[in-house]
């Protein structure tokens, strides 16, 4: 299963793609998949929209704070969003800094072959 763990830091008023910048290799989906997006920042606010395609799987909603600043998220302690995309869809993260200081995300996508 295709995975990308990161830890971005945002500027304040900053938007971040961190699959775009990382380059990911899976940014495009070469088949269908399940994806599980786990995301996690060191203060509140910062909003996630995430996307597949055409299709908006979550509007910008807050990331849940209290992270640690490296450390990846797991599904025991954040709560995952997962969706089904068809092959040929690129997913698309956009992370936003509402604050006025710098603030760390972390994160890991999961992508795993379905049919």
């Amino acid at each position: 299963m295709p995975s990308l763990s990161f830890s971005r830091s945002i500027a304040a008023g900053a938007t971040d793609f961190p699959l775009s910048a990382l380059a990911w290799a899976f940014e495009q989906l070469p088949y269908p998949a399940a994806v599980r997006v786990l995301l996690r920042t060191t203060a509140t606010g910062v909003v996630a929209k995430i996307r597949t395609g055409s299709e908006e799987v979550q509007d910008e909603t807050p990331v849940q704070s209290g992270g640690t600043a490296g450390v990846t998220p797991s599904p025991l302690n954040t709560q995952p969003t997962e969706f089904v995309a068809p092959a040929g869809d690129r997913l698309a993260i956009a992370l936003r800094n509402t604050t006025a200081g710098a603030l760390t995300v972390d994160g890991l996508i999961q992508v795993e072959q379905i049919g």
